[in-house]
């Protein structure tokens, strides 16, 4: 059976995350299981190299000490873990009641991704995690590598959760965008949402097609929809489209480029993850 699958890691986005998974369990009528995972900068302190100066009796004796402590970190990291999952099931089953499994792995997250992605209908993260830089507005380390490597639509939640009324799609007509849309038109969370679709680009015949297409069959599944074509910086002009329209959610296609194009000119999937203050759905 297919099930909404969040990742939660103790930071000030855990509750929004969580929230956020409610809302799309709810909406889709399927089971929620929120996974906490361990990485190693958790659970291990041993450095890989006690070679130098330090004498062959004194390493061993550093040794221990660090296997020892390794050993205390793992165990209060799996407490931590386990009090951070229980609390986040007990919001969730007071708040609304729906089935809410948890689980607690240890290993790289992309491990767990594709463990659990298999089942999972969506994929749900925080735009930062607890090592993120908050005051550079730097989004998680984590968060390109899972979406990247997953082929599930992902769910980035904001910081704060609110109601999502309207949709905003920043529609290209590439591929993944045209997945939006089909997920959009069947799928009974956008049945109560209004939609404006927003295309920025030349005013081409290839274009409007497109976007007329992508309005026909939103149309036809029942939906409420508006479109809008502009010229200009995409980057700019959707952030400021999302503020315009009063959208609660921006639907997007993701890392249409290599990492090294993107470190080159930028991505637009990371700047509006970072610049929207609404929770942003990733297709790939």
């Amino acid at each position: 059976m297919s099930k909404l699958v969040a990742f939660i890691d103790g930071s000030v986005y855990s509750k929004s995350v969580c929230e956020h998974a409610a809302w799309l369990a709810k909406g889709m009528e399927l089971p929620l299981e929120i996974l906490h995972v361990l990485g190693r900068r958790e659970t291990s302190s041993t450095p890989s190299d006690l070679s130098g100066s330090i004498s062959l009796g004194a390493r061993s004796s550093l040794l221990k000490e660090l296997t020892e402590l390794d050993e205390q970190r793992a165990q209060l990291a799996q407490k931590r873990g386990r009090l951070i999952l229980n609390e986040a099931k007990s919001a969730l089953n007071e708040a609304g009641g729906q089935s809410v499994a948890t689980r607690l792995r240890t290993g790289d997250i992309l491990a767990a991704v594709e463990e659990f992605e298999a089942l999972a209908e969506m994929l749900v993260v925080g735009k930062r995690g607890e090592a993120a830089d908050f005051a550079r507005l730097h989004l998680g380390s984590n968060l390109e590598r899972i979406v990247r490597s997953s082929s599930k639509p992902i769910l980035v939640a904001a910081r704060a959760y609110k109601p999502i009324h309207r949709v905003l799609v920043a529609f290209d007509g590439g591929a993944s965008c045209r997945k939006a849309i089909t997920y959009m038109a069947s799928n009974p969370l956008f049945a109560d949402l209004s939609c404006h679709l927003l295309l920025v680009g030349d005013d081409s015949d290839g274009n409007r097609r497109s976007l007329e297409a992508a309005q026909n069959e939103l149309e036809e599944a029942g939906r409420v929809v508006t479109t809008e074509r502009l010229q200009g910086q995409p980057e700019k002009l959707i952030a400021t489209s999302v503020e315009k329209e009063a959208a609660n959610l921006l639907v997007m296609g993701a890392y249409g480029h290599s990492r090294i194009r993107s470190l080159i000119i930028g991505s637009t999937t990371s700047e509006m993850i970072r610049s929207c203050l609404v929770p942003v759905m990733l297709f790939r």
